[in-house]
């Protein structure tokens, strides 16, 4: 079979670095391999998010870089969630794409192609209109095949998709469907191939994980923390972890998951967007701060070294001074080791884009400043801890330097050590040395 070369870039979430996996895995029975550089592509993917318009315009841009690239025989797509939202409007804008597809539909993705080419062969140019953003009746992760063509250390299995929270920010419900639960055996099933071909640490993943309520294989149902107890029994997993969470979601087993599970991690990302509660009642979050901060409280009583991280939107409709200061009293009372934190981005067709008392980007700005000051001195503190600490760390990601490798503490921290290739994938001891807000720096203990 004729070779050919493929060229993914993924943006946004876990789920969509998730999907690009799997799209690779779906076209390499029809030759394509891998590459790093988009030049001599003979198909390029761009894997989308639509969470906020800086990430939309940063897709319309790199089409634009690689436009030059493209000629009669390379097909351009642009998949994810924005060409779910999107469709139409990136055809307007970039005639010269040949398919866009929805985060559900990429399982389609060998007949598109054939769609396109046929387009061409009529054509004889570019810019075949490809469109399929359709959700399909069928479930995608039953036609998806079942090998991982590219396994590391640390792999990610789609347990959960959609959300039916339907927060008044969010584009989540309308890109990617209502929520669905994968049968836990079907979820078992990919997790043991997975570390059959070297996976120790799996993340599963989700739009909303921690509300799964998949079949279990007596036909019960199971929510997340019973689904992690019955992968803890699979050989060769060391570690589990889960995101992204809402705080709604947190019951009671899921909590007890992470005392009695060895496997599970001392860390937890859980959003809370805002600690003002009027604010969350606008965003139609269904928690206040109060709640949220139950939750913290009971984790910490389960697994007292627990990790957070959070992610927090600031200047949301409304939002003045003094919401804005709940939030950083919040962030004051419960510490968190890591976070992302966002100006508010309207997004089409979002109640949210719609409200009134829109907040003035200038002080969107000024407040993001002051947040993200107080939580790099948070994450700053809490790394700091570590050094002068021998922590177990998976080598699972190359370095840029020659002879650097980066890996992860339980607790999520990203770790530079140099050491020889062959520990890559391996879990070792490291005394950590130096710290940043974003990293660690440490030497393997012989």
């Amino acid at each position: 079979m004729l070779q050919k070369r493929l060229y993914i870039k993924t943006y946004g979430c876990q789920a969509n670095v998730y999907d690009s996996g799997r799209m690779a895995d779906i076209l390499k029975p029809l030759g394509y391999e891998l590459t790093e550089t988009p030049e001599h592509a003979d198909l390029v993917i761009l894997n989308t998010c639509h969470i906020r318009e800086k990430a939309e315009e940063k897709v319309y841009s790199d089409l634009g870089r690689i436009r030059p690239y493209k000629d009669d025989k390379m097909i351009l797509a642009v998949a994810g969630c924005m060409g779910q939202a999107e469709g139409a409007e990136i055809m307007r804008r970039a005639p010269y794409v040949d398919i866009v597809l929805g985060p559900q539909t990429y399982h389609r993705l060998p007949e598109m192609i054939a769609r396109a080419h046929r387009s061409q062969d009529k054509e004889k140019g570019p810019g075949r209109g490809v469109l399929d953003v359709e959700f399909p009746v069928e479930s995608k992760f039953d036609h998806l095949p079942e090998n991982h063509t590219h396994v590391g250390p640390s792999a990610f299995l789609a347990i959960q998709e959609g959300c039916d929270k339907f927060c008044t920010f969010c584009v989540v419900p309308y890109t990617r469907g209502a929520e669905y639960s994968r049968p836990a055996r079907a979820i078992m099933e990919e997790a043991t191939r997975l570390c059959e071909r070297g996976a120790k640490e799996i993340t599963l993943v989700g739009q909303n994980v921690n509300a799964y309520h998949g079949e279990s294989p007596a036909g019960q149902e199971w929510g997340l923390g019973k689904l992690m107890e019955y992968l803890a029994s699979l050989k060769g997993l060391e570690r589990l972890r889960y995101m992204t969470s809402h705080p709604r979601d947190m019951d009671e087993e899921l909590m007890e998951a992470h005392r009695d599970v060895p496997q599970v991690m001392p860390f937890l990302h859980l959003p809370v967007q805002s600690g003002s509660d009027r604010i969350l009642e606008a965003m139609n979050r269904k928690h206040t701060a109060k709640h949220y901060l139950d939750c913290i409280e009971k984790l910490r009583t389960y697994r007292p070294d627990i990790a957070l991280s959070s992610d927090f939107i600031v200047g949301f409709p409304g939002e003045t001074e003094e919401d804005f200061k709940k939030t950083l009293s919040l962030v004051q009372e419960v510490g968190y080791s890591q976070s992302y934190s966002f100006k508010y981005s309207p997004r089409p067709g979002t109640p949210g884009a719609l409200m009134d008392d829109q907040v003035p980007d200038d002080i969107k700005a000024e407040r993001l400043g002051r947040l993200q000051d107080l939580l790099n001195t948070q994450h700053l503190s809490f790394h700091e801890k570590s050094v002068g600490k021998t922590v177990p760390v998976l080598l699972d990601r190359q370095g840029k330097q020659d002879g650097q490798i980066l890996g992860k503490t339980p607790h999520f921290q990203s770790v530079y050590v140099e050491t020889t290739p062959e520990l890559f994938g391996t879990c070792v001891d490291v005394i950590i040395e130096k710290a940043s807000a974003n990293s660690l720096t440490g030497t393997i203990v012989s």
